[in-house]
C-alpha cells in the first residue's frame, strides 16, 4: 500500500471515529470496527505503517525515576 493511500485511509479512519461511527467505507470496501478500541488500534497501526513509509521512526520515550543520595 502507497504512503497517500495510507494517508487517505488514516483521515477516514480518524473521521468515522470522532463521528461515533464503527464503519469505514473506503475503494467500495466496507469495514466494521467491534469497538472504539478496535478501531483506535487500527489507527494506531496506520500511524505507525505510516511513519516507517514516510521514513520517520516511530519515537518510544522513556520515564523513569533516577535518585542519589548526594555523597
Amino acid at each position: 500500500m502507497d504512503l497517500e493511500r495510507m494517508q487517505a485511509l488514516l483521515i477516514a479512519l480518524q473521521e468515522a471515529r470522532f463521528a461515533g461511527l464503527r464503519s469505514v467505507s473506503y475503494d467500495g470496501k466496507t469495514v466494521t470496527y467491534g469497538s472504539d478500541a478496535e478501531l483506535a488500534a487500527a489507527i494506531r497501526d496506520l500511524e505507525a505503517r505510516i511513519a516507517v513509509a514516510s521514513g520517520a521512526s516511530a519515537r518510544r520515550r522513556r520515564w523513569g525515576t533516577v535518585a542519589a543520595k548526594g555523597l
